[in-house]
């Protein structure tokens, strides 16, 4: 006689809705039987203000809570905390809290994100693709370049045409894409027409197998501005090769206002305002953001009408000082390789002092204006706006968010300020990711709030939540 298979039971945590044996995890791995009920399988994270060092897993949700924290040192986040689908339920928390005496209510949850990405910002002047070229992961479109800033490039990644709108593998891949980024794991991308990346938050990126390590102390312009002063009476000409910017600084304003000497220097490039030259290379991995190898390539010959002359010395440098070479023009006007004065070798180390490490940064962005708002107030639309006016403070993870005007709830984070492993994703496929709205609660109240779910931290520490769980306590700020 054969025993029955064990009964499998269905988990509701999100659109899958997986059917899940005992002793297993669903597709999502957050969720698990556990003899016949469903448990969260991430512990529900706390944040400290009190707590000075560790980490521990503390018993929770119904088997004793012996952590020996008070409301005033504690803040629930939504990480662990579990989800409102279908959404028309309460929040899995919605804390009273007494701090400084105010009569506040947080509402937190995990929310689960068709419509998210992340921007990347890239702290180098190399080359890494034409604006616009799609961004590829495991050979999948998950992004695309966009707009360089200073001393950065630029990605836009994910987003639901990625997520939803092409074909599984997509999908899947940007997804898991997303979900590592925003965990503050490395992840190779590689660009269309382009490089390819390792990039990884609060590291510095990897450039076709190159590390960087600098960005750059500004545009060829901004360095001329910056060290004028510093070179005049060490070199007869300086230049800072840029591939946005290139400064001359005997041409320059910074140079006329100190009275620096023309020198008779032609450069092949566009000229902007006086000392400043657009395209004078081909944007690459060379010095300055350029192709080149050789900086002499951009210049023209030399005017002797215009200052120029035999032993005339000549600095062109980086705007990271990463290379530079020094010159000295010949009997020809031609422009002649010679060791560097160490008279001029501070000013060069001082460009390279000046530029700031070299990083990666991920921030998170998504639209919270959909469902997920039901879990916290009856009426959707009264939520979207006490966001909008800042009566209702949002943060995810317990980071502050940056919310955009305009309709719904639109926001970004940076993932670092977020406890580890704060992330996690649904096959559907989606990020899932913590919020927490923090408002007064007559406010609270006001909005349509579901005050017959209010609990304080008390009870909510004895009795747990929906799912059952394990609970962490985080110092307050730790990486």
């Amino acid at each position: 006689m054969t025993s029955a298979a064990p009964e499998k039971i269905r988990c509701d945590a999100c659109p899958v809705m997986c059917y899940i044996a005992p002793g297993q995890t669903g597709a999502c791995d957050r969720y698990a039987n556990d003899s016949g009920r469903i448990v969260r399988t991430d512990p529900l994270v706390m944040l400290s203000q009190a707590l000075a060092s560790g980490t521990p897993v503390i018993p929770f949700a119904g088997a004793g809570w012996d952590g020996a924290l008070t409301p005033a040192d504690t803040t629930v986040t939504a990480i662990g905390a579990g989800t409102t689908y279908p959404d028309f339920k309460p929040a899995p928390f919605i804390i009273a809290s007494r701090p400084e005496g105010a009569d506040m209510v947080t509402v937190v949850t995990e929310a689960i994100f068709s419509y998210c990405g992340v921007k990347v910002k890239i702290d180098t002047d190399r080359f890494l693709g034409p604006e616009g070229a799609t961004v590829r992961a495991g050979g999948e479109p998950v992004g695309h370049v966009t707009t360089a800033e200073y001393g950065s490039q630029m990605l836009s990644l994910g987003g639901v045409h990625h997520l939803t709108g092409g074909s599984k593998p997509e999908g899947r891949l940007t997804c898991s894409t997303l979900l590592a980024l925003c965990n503050r794991e490395a992840v190779e991308l590689t660009i269309d027409g382009g490089s390819t990346l390792i990039v990884q938050a609060g590291r510095a990126p990897i450039v076709d197998g190159k590390p960087e390590h600098r960005m750059r102390v500004g545009c060829g312009s901004a360095t001329i501005g910056m060290f004028a002063a510093q070179w005049q009476g060490l070199v007869d000409e300086v230049v800072v090769v840029d591939d946005h910017i290139t400064g001359v600084v005997s041409e320059h304003q910074a140079g006329k206002v100190i009275g620096w000497p023309p020198t008779g220097i032609r450069i092949k490039g566009h000229r902007s305002t006086p000392g400043r030259y657009f395209r004078v290379s081909d944007p690459g991995l060379g010095w300055g953001g350029t192709r080149l190898t050789d900086p002499l390539e951009i210049l023209g010959p030399w005017e002797a009408k215009k200052g120029a002359r035999p032993g005339l010395s000549l600095l062109m440098v980086s705007t990271t000082g990463e290379d530079w070479g020094f010159y000295i023009l010949d009997d020809s006007l031609t422009p002649q390789p010679t060791p560097l004065p160490e008279a001029l070798r501070a000013s060069v180390d001082l460009i390279a002092e000046n530029c700031e490490p070299s990083l990666c940064t991920v921030l998170f962005m998504g639209g919270a204006g959909g469902s997920l708002r039901a879990g916290v107030t009856r009426n959707p639309v009264r939520l979207t706006r006490s966001v909008q006016t800042g009566e209702t403070v949002l943060t995810s993870g317990g980071a502050e968010c940056y919310i955009w005007p305009g309709g719904g709830i639109t926001f970004m984070v940076d993932v670092t300020r977020l406890p580890p492993g704060a992330f996690g994703y649904v096959p559907t496929p989606a990020l899932v990711a913590p919020l927490e709205f923090t408002l007064p609660r007559d406010a609270y109240l006001a909005l349509g709030g579901h005050a017959g779910a209010i609990r304080d931290l008390p009870d909510i520490l004895r009795k747990g939540g929906e799912y059952p769980t394990a609970a962490r306590i985080r110092p307050r700020g730790e990486a």
